[in-house]
C-alpha cells in the first residue's frame, strides 16, 4: 500500500511579541479563527413550531486564500482593529492526513517505475548506491518489495518445478529408449534450442525498445517451454530410427539416418511451422499491454524453434550416426 500524499493546510502562527504590544488576548484570536473557519451560532430564529440557527462564517473564497485570512480585521479590549497578519504568520503548506502503520511502526512508501532496464539489476544497484549513501537513523530500516521481489521468488519456483520435471522426464525417457546414448541424443537439442532462444533475446535487446531484450519471467516461462517443443521433435527423430532397425531390420548406416531425417522432415517441419505461426501474432505485439509474458515467451520459442529445427535435422542425424545405439532384433 502506498502512503498516501501530503493533504494542503492553511497555518496561521501567532507572535506572541504583537499581541503583548498591541494588547491582544491569543484566546480571543483563535475564537475569531475558529469562528472564520468553522462557524459560530450567533443567533436562533423560531417560525411556529421551527428553530433556525443562524451562524456566521468566513465565505469559502476567502477561506481557500490565505491574503483573504490575513486580512481578517480583529478587535482588542480596548477597541483597536488590526488585520490578522499584523498578529500573525498566515501561509500553507502540507500535513499528512493518513500516517500508515505496519506492527505497531511507521511505514513510508517509496515507489518508482523501472524502464529501460530489467528490474532485478535496478534493484541490486539501488540496493549498493542506498547503502553506501543513505545513513539512517536508529530505529529505521530499508526493506525492498514489489516486482522485483515478486519476479525473483516466481523465478525460484519455476526453476524448482521445472527441475523436478526435468528429473521424471528423463527416467521416463530412459524407460522407453533404453540406453544412455540414446537419451543423451535426445538431449543434444536442449541446448541448440537454447542458442536460438538466447540469441533471439540479444538481437531484440540489440535492435528492439530499451529493455525490451531482458530476461524477465516471460522468457523464462518461454524457454522451459522451447526445451519441451525441441525435444518432442528429437524424441520423434530418434523413435524413428529405432523403428527402422528394430522393426524394419534396417542395417545402422549412413543410408540408414538419412532416410529416417527424410521421413521425419516433413512432421518436425509442420510442428514447428504451426507453433511459430500462432506465437507469431504474440511476438509482433509484445509490446502492447497486457502481453508482458506472452510477448517475450513468444520470442524465446521462435527464435529457439529456428535454430533447433535446422539443427535437429542437420547435426542431429550425424550424431545419431557416430553414437546412436540400436540392435536390430532377432
Amino acid at each position: 500500500m502506498k502512503a498516501p500524499p501530503g493533504a494542503p493546510r492553511l497555518v496561521v502562527r501567532l507572535r506572541s511579541e504583537r499581541l503583548t504590544a498591541l494588547g491582544f488576548d491569543p484566546v480571543d484570536v483563535l475564537d475569531t479563527i475558529q469562528t472564520a473557519y468553522q462557524g459560530a451560532v450567533a443567533a436562533q430564529v423560531y417560525r411556529q413550531n421551527q428553530t433556525t440557527t443562524v451562524a456566521v462564517i468566513l465565505d469559502e473564497a476567502s477561506r481557500r486564500d490565505p491574503r483573504a485570512v490575513g486580512q481578517l480585521m480583529l478587535s482588542s479590549a480596548t477597541g483597536l482593529r488590526v488585520p490578522l497578519r499584523e498578529l500573525a504568520d498566515v501561509f500553507l503548506t502540507s500535513g499528512r492526513y493518513s500516517i500508515l502503520h505496519e506492527g505497531a511502526r511507521r511505514r513510508q512508501t517509496v515507489t518508482c517505475h523501472v524502464d529501460g532496464r530489467d528490474v532485478q539489476s535496478f534493484v541490486a544497484d539501488a540496493r549498493r548506491a542506498i547503502a553506501a549513501q543513505v545513513s539512517l537513523p536508529a530505529g529505521m530500516y530499508v526493506e525492498y518489495a514489489g516486482a522485483a521481489q515478486a519476479q525473483r521468488a516466481a523465478t525460484r519456483e519455476l526453476l524448482l518445478h521445472s527441475a523436478i520435471a526435468a528429473v521424471g522426464i528423463l527416467l521416463l525417457l530412459f524407460v522407453v529408449l533404453g540406453n544412455w546414448p540414446n537419451l543423451l541424443l535426445v538431449l543434444v537439442n536442449v541446448p541448440l534450442a537454447l542458442a536460438g532462444g538466447v540469441l533471439m533475446v540479444y538481437l531484440v535487446n540489440l535492435f528492439g525498445a530499451p529493455g525490451a531484450g531482458t530476461l524477465t519471467m516471460g522468457a523464462l516461462v518461454g524457454f522451459v517451454t522451447l526445451f519441451g517443443i525441441t525435444t518432442r521433435n528429437a524424441i520423434m527423430l530418434v523413435s524413428h530410427y529405432d523403428h527402422l532397425v528394430t522393426r524394419e531390420g534396417q542395417p545402422w548406416n549412413l543410408a540408414t539416418a538419412i532416410r529416417g531425417a527424410s521421413e521425419r522432415l516433413v512432421p518436425i517441419l509442420m510442428t514447428a511451422a504451426v507453433t511459430a505461426l500462432g506465437l507469431l501474432p504474440l511476438a509482433l505485439g509484445s509490446g502492447e499491454a497486457g502481453r508482458e509474458i506472452e510477448g517475450p515467451m513468444a520470442r524465446v520459442i521462435l527464435g529457439g524453434l529456428v535454430t533447433s529445427t535446422l539443427l535437429n535435422l542437420l547435426v542431429l542425424p550425424l550424431l545419431a550416426l557416430r553414437w546412436g545405439r540400436w540392435r536390430a532384433r532377432e
